[in-house]
């Protein structure tokens, strides 16, 4: 594979107060929704969202998902949800995530999600389809 420069998305998001337990901390399965909010930007800056892969014929579930919550974070803090591909030669989408505190540029979490191509009859694809190459060649990743 060749040198490969790094494709980060970068977005901000206040917590909301439906988002927090009852001690104003952020229930731990919301981060699963702002790794969302991440890929959803990543695929809007990228080109790479989840209409793009659908309109080619294939969605993109996750396999697998690695969480570490390393700090809690409260009602009304803003976050930064950073969005970095991984670049692989195996028929897969591999991110890396970093959930940052705004205010004090502390990491409250990292995480990185597999998600794999599975066509419109379900079926696994084990190659990569002809247009994730073409986008990898787009942003010179390959």
């Amino acid at each position: 594979m060749a040198e490969s420069k790094r494709l980060i998305s970068r977005v901000e998001t206040k917590i909301r107060f439906s988002e927090v337990d009852s001690m104003r901390v952020v229930w731990h399965g919301n981060y699963v929704k702002y790794l969302e909010d991440g890929r959803e930007a990543f695929g809007e800056e990228y080109q790479l969202g989840y209409y793009d892969v659908f309109e080619h014929g294939f969605m993109t579930p996750i396999v697998k998902l690695d969480v570490n919550y390393k700090k809690t974070i409260k009602y009304g803090e803003v976050i930064i949800i950073e969005t970095e591909y991984i670049p692989t030669k195996a028929a897969k989408i591999i991110f890396k995530y970093r959930i940052l505190n705004a205010a004090t540029n502390k990491i409250v979490l990292a995480a990185e999600s597999t998600q794999v191509f599975l066509d419109k009859q379900d079926e696994l694809q084990i190659t990569n389809p002809e247009f994730y190459i073409e986008w990898q060649k787009k942003w010179g990743l390959i």
